[in-house]
């Protein structure tokens, strides 16, 4: 349905505070979203902007992920937004043809002297993997309003695994200022997780009821902690901990940490709890896990921030080895989503190499 917002003083009668209002021009809206991405995403980085495509007409906004994706924004600029969705669409197929040196350039234009290896670092504390770059994509629409239509088309399209997602923006005049609210069509975490699972240039085959799992290994988790009790964590941004959700009572889970290899393999007890509320025993004690862990920061210092706190999801571990004895191969499966299901071939030879490595994972 199409998405508006109205705010009221809570009273007896409610008022109506603010009028509706519009801005002067969607470029204005497009120089916001460039100097603040976090109105769209606070895990995307900004990297293009009106690209020429060859196709007689230019992106708006280009962003990336932390696995890679690449994001496609296009703002309405006084279109029906079933044009909008069309164009994107048609904007997508010059996207998913772009390689590393291409997308570097695209860079290059839209920041000059920068270097997208060294600013993809910087900002999400991880290093650039070339042949994970644009392996899939995601399309946001811009607009102030949708009709049924384009919510339909929009809904068809992600049931058959097109990313593909609308942000609905609304203006409030207070007399003296203007306010901004967004709300999505769909959840952010529905996209981004179609995009890891569905793309493009890989080959695909059925899930094989499997989960993949990648553990931060650093100064914000530890994983000689998760093997003591019992738990797999993510943190720092929804993009982060927002696929932890996938995981549901029972559900198998392999585990990677990210410069290591794969650690552990185990059954999901629980679902995904926010650090404010996740608890450990120790010595026969319960108590919040937060207070009680000492090998990490778990970024405690989110605990205020529902968006960027740490989130918990307990497990019972089948088998587990230490950082030192990761299974690494050339070959395996990896991944930047915390959790996913993936659907490929190498999936598949990865989970049978490590029923090999981990005898044990049928235990629990």
């Amino acid at each position: 349905m199409p998405i508006k917002h109205s705010i009221w003083r809570v009273g007896k009668p409610p008022v109506r505070l603010l009028e509706s209002s519009s801005l002067s021009s969607e470029k204005l809206l497009e120089e916001m979203i460039v100097s603040a991405p976090e109105i769209l995403s606070d895990q995307w980085m900004i990297i293009g902007r009106q690209e020429d495509t060859g196709f007689g007409g230019r992106i708006d906004l280009l962003a990336v992920a932390p696995d890679g994706a690449l994001v496609l924004i296009e703002l309405k600029r006084g279109r029906t937004p079933r044009e909008v969705v069309a164009q994107a669409i048609d904007y997508a197929t010059w996207l998913e043809d772009l390689d590393a040196e291409e997308i570097a350039r695209i860079y290059g234009r839209y920041a000059p002297g920068r270097d997208l290896a060294e600013d993809f670092r910087s900002r999400f504390e991880s290093e650039l993997d070339e042949a994970t770059l644009n392996e899939s994509h995601q399309i946001v629409i811009v607009a102030s309003s949708l009709d049924s239509g384009s919510e339909r088309i929009v809904g068809y399209l992600n049931k058959r695994g097109i990313s593909i997602n609308v942000l609905c923006f609304q203006l409030f005049d207070t007399g003296t200022e203007q306010l901004l609210s967004r709300a999505w069509l769909l959840d952010p975490i529905e996209t981004q997780i179609a995009s890891a699972i569905t793309s493009p240039k890989a080959a695909k085959e059925p899930w094989n009821g499997e989960y993949y799992v990648s553990f931060g290994q650093g100064k914000d988790r530890s994983w000689d902690d998760a093997m003591k009790f019992g738990f797999v964590s993510a943190g720092g941004g929804s993009w982060y901990s927002n696929t932890l959700n996938l995981l549901k009572q029972n559900d198998r889970i392999w585990v990677k940490a990210p410069g290591y290899g794969f650690v552990g393999v185990g059954r999901v007890k629980g679902p995904a709890e926010a650090a404010t509320d996740f608890k450990i025993s120790i010595d026969g004690k319960e108590q919040l896990a937060v207070e009680g862990l000492s090998g990490a920061e778990y970024h405690r210092r989110y605990m205020n921030d529902p968006e960027k706190m740490e989130y918990f999801v307990p497990v019972e571990w089948a088998q587990t080895v230490p950082l030192a004895n990761a299974v690494d191969e050339i070959g395996l499966f990896g991944n930047q989503n915390t959790a996913c299901a993936p659907k490929t071939p190498k999936w598949t030879h990865t989970i049978e190499r490590l029923k090999q490595a981990f005898p044990k994972f049928n235990s629990v």
